[in-house]
């Protein structure tokens, strides 16, 4: 092989890096707006949009402004908005999660309504928003978390949501379980068109800490006995394993970037599609270093979900989806 007085050889990678046009064109991994899903919450009760302090830039919704944020979505074209519900009243059991008139039932029919087929209107199905003692299902007399009652009023929510108008139900709850049985209410209720997404590898990770400021949460301990342990990746196959034997018709990792290994391993596994979800605590810090200049914002959100697709998910869920898509469509101009 000739060489170079330095010893370079024939092969030089660096050529393919010479200009953007050579970069874009040989990109092994890509973003578009349709892989991208908008979290929103919407609150009971709002006069006008309030801003979340942990999360700059987000805010609780009114009805009126979720419907305005749901067209924007669609008209940006992402693939799908997830809905978040803060209701005005909270017990014991979560009533407000499965009444009609609850507002996240108000919510995604409003959603439905205004997207119309243009996106996939994604909701989130766990009682912790709707709970008065802030875990994700009911509880028992000692205080646990009750597995086997909890599913029973997960799949009364369930057909809430189908009723309401819901395209993708994501079960966030991290019941054993829970997938089949949401299946099985749904199937006999003659609801098998509507699709299941698994929180399937859901940690009790530190980063959900501004997501608990947005749904104004009111737990009082932790998660730690039914969300996953952070030390253990094997399991998350397990879990993967169980939901899509359950019927679950997509899998999710999450959070996403502290857990980029565990996402990899379930994209190379699972039979199913694979979404991550970009948490509140990943989202504040890049705002955070961000404002305080410390890095480059747009790079940095631009790199951040280019890693969470490049680790193998088919699509993510980012507070910055409608930002990104905005950038993206720059890019195409």
């Amino acid at each position: 092989m000739t060489t170079t007085p330095g010893g370079v050889g024939r092969i030089r990678p660096r050529r393919l890096r010479a200009t953007p046009a050579m970069r874009r064109l040989v990109a092994q991994t890509r973003l578009s707006p349709a892989e991208l899903v908008l979290p929103v919450f919407v609150h009971e009760g709002l006069d006008e949009p309030r801003p979340i302090a942990a999360m700059p830039g987000v805010v609780q919704h009114t009805r009126d402004s979720l419907r305005r944020a749901v067209a924007q979505a669609a008209e940006a074209g992402l693939g799908g908005v997830m809905l978040f519900a803060v209701p005005r009243v909270r017990d014991a059991v979560g009533s407000q999660a499965t009444a009609p008139d609850g507002i996240l039932n108000l919510a995604i029919a409003d959603a439905v309504a205004e997207a119309g087929d243009a996106l996939v209107v994604q909701t989130d199905l766990c009682l912790d928003e709707f709970t008065d003692h802030g875990h994700c299902g009911v509880l028992a007399a000692d205080g646990s978390v009750d597995n086997d009652g909890t599913l029973v009023r997960y799949a009364d929510m369930a057909l809430a949501q189908a009723e309401a108008g819901a395209h993708l139900i994501g079960l966030s709850g991290m019941m054993d379980g829970q997938v089949g049985y949401v299946r099985d209410a749904l199937d006999e209720a003659g609801r098998t068109d509507v699709a299941l997404l698994a929180y399937a590898a859901k940690y009790a990770s530190a980063f959900y800490g501004p997501f608990r400021e947005a749904v104004e949460s009111q737990l009082v301990g932790d998660r730690r006995t039914y969300q996953m342990d952070p030390a253990n990746r094997r399991e998350a196959a397990l879990e993967v394993q169980l939901d899509v034997q359950e019927g679950a018709d997509v899998v999710m990792v999450k959070p996403a970037l502290a857990y980029l290994d565990v996402l990899a391993d379930v994209a190379a596994s699972s039979p199913v599609p694979v979404a991550a979800y970009q948490v509140s605590g990943e989202y504040a810090m890049l705002e955070a270093a961000a404002a305080n200049g410390w890095i480059e914002r747009r790079r940095a959100i631009f790199e951040s979900v280019l890693s969470i697709r490049r680790a193998g998910a088919d699509h993510v869920l980012t507070y910055h989806a409608l930002e990104l898509a905005g950038w993206l469509a720059e890019e195409n101009r």
